[in-house]
């Protein structure tokens, strides 16, 4: 099948298109299951306030307008509802409570930063040193390990500020990859940054060398969108690239993700 679990919503304030648009778009892209996967809330214990994620009293409407979007076109495409969290330690019963209340179908994880936003910086843009990417192998480990997500999302995503792979990379690279197959948890080819890389002669993520890590560790992959705007779903060049580049590489690819048992 056709799928895609990563699917943002206008609500973390940098994606574009209605709910609706982006259901229209993917089946029109000949999607035949789409997940909705946006940033999640989390309910600070200090008065900080995130510029990237919906608010904890959207919730419940993102959670009401994707039902019935998944109930009006049933007929035309599998509709799913998730998250894409962090793994931050001191919030995840929070989470949880969440998961159960709105019977959430899979959690995707985005380790964007260590432990939590409030005061650490985004891994996007400041893994720069050996001491950043020494806290990104560990944020990614534990929340591997605390059996919450069903899919660790772009794995790589370090190399958007570190300035070239070397022998840290592939030894974090290595540690990373060896806690998926042994916790049974995919790694998302992650395609959402492929026409920005190529419009500005960049290359970020998806890295050659950590999924030739992850091919040589017996890693299983799963190609993700991670769609920020809903026309995003309807061209099939960047998806049918990524089959044939893991096809390349010998990986094992699964096009579903495991759901939560409620």
């Amino acid at each position: 099948m056709k799928t895609n679990y990563h699917t943002h919503t206008a609500r973390c304030m940098h994606a574009n298109g209605s709910d609706e648009d982006f259901v229209l778009s993917a089946i029109k892209g000949g999607f035949q299951l789409l997940g909705f996967s946006d940033h999640t809330p989390w309910k600070y214990r200090t008065d900080y306030v995130a510029d990237m994620r919906m608010l904890p009293d959207e919730l419940p409407e993102y959670v009401d307008s994707i039902s019935s979007l998944r109930d009006k076109y049933k007929d035309q495409i599998d509709i799913k509802i998730g998250l894409e969290c962090e793994y931050f330690p001191d919030y995840m019963p929070w989470l949880k409570e969440q998961i159960k209340k709105y019977k959430l179908d899979y959690i995707l994880f985005g380790n964007h930063h260590y432990h939590t936003d409030e005061k650490f910086p985004y891994f996007g843009h400041h893994t720069d040193s050996r001491d950043m990417l020494d806290l990104y192998e560990e944020s990614a480990i534990e929340g591997m390990e605390s059996g919450v997500f069903c899919c660790l999302a772009h794995p790589d995503l370090f190399m958007r500020s570190y300035p070239r792979f070397d022998h840290h990379c592939t030894l974090i690279s290595r540690h990373i990859c060896r806690a998926a197959v042994r916790l049974n948890i995919p790694l998302e080819y992650n395609l959402g940054y492929v026409a920005y890389n190529e419009a500005h002669g960049l290359s970020s993520y998806p890295c050659p060398e950590f999924w030739h890590i992850a091919a040589n560790e017996g890693c299983t992959a799963i190609i993700g969108m991670d769609a920020h705007n809903h026309l995003d779903l309807e061209s099939s060049v960047y998806y049918n690239r990524a089959v044939e580049e893991l096809k390349a590489l010998g990986i094992k690819r699964t096009d579903e993700l495991k759901m939560i048992q409620h």
